[in-house]
């Protein structure tokens, strides 16, 4: 779920690769199919979830690693740039480098 979520940001939302990577995060709980929502996600939109029907069974840290860190690296062949983006609760870091092909 967390690798849709941050696709569906990029192309759908057209957020850049850092704001996806930062935007708050769900996945699902428990065998009925309830939600695990990050504490970031303002409660309008829990409370909206659950008057359709979602099960909101925990919520979770903000960089607690529930949903998985992630890095990613794109590579726009329009404008030749290699972006970067890393998940600020990991410890680690993407970093584009000069591919020697380009």
């Amino acid at each position: 779920m967390a690798q849709m979520q941050f696709i569906s940001n990029v192309v759908d939302l057209k957020m850049n690769l850092q704001a996806a990577l930062e935007a708050p995060r769900f996945s699902r709980r428990g065998s009925e199919c309830g939600l695990a929502a990050e504490v970031s996600i303002p409660a309008e939109v829990l409370e909206g979830l659950r008057k359709k029907g979602q099960i909101l069974q925990a919520v979770f840290e903000r960089w607690g690693g529930e949903t998985g860190m992630r890095q990613a690296v794109l590579w726009d062949s329009r404008s030749k740039t290699q972006y970067a983006a890393w998940d600020p609760g990991a410890d680690g870091a993407a970093i584009a480098e000069a591919l020697p092909w380009r």
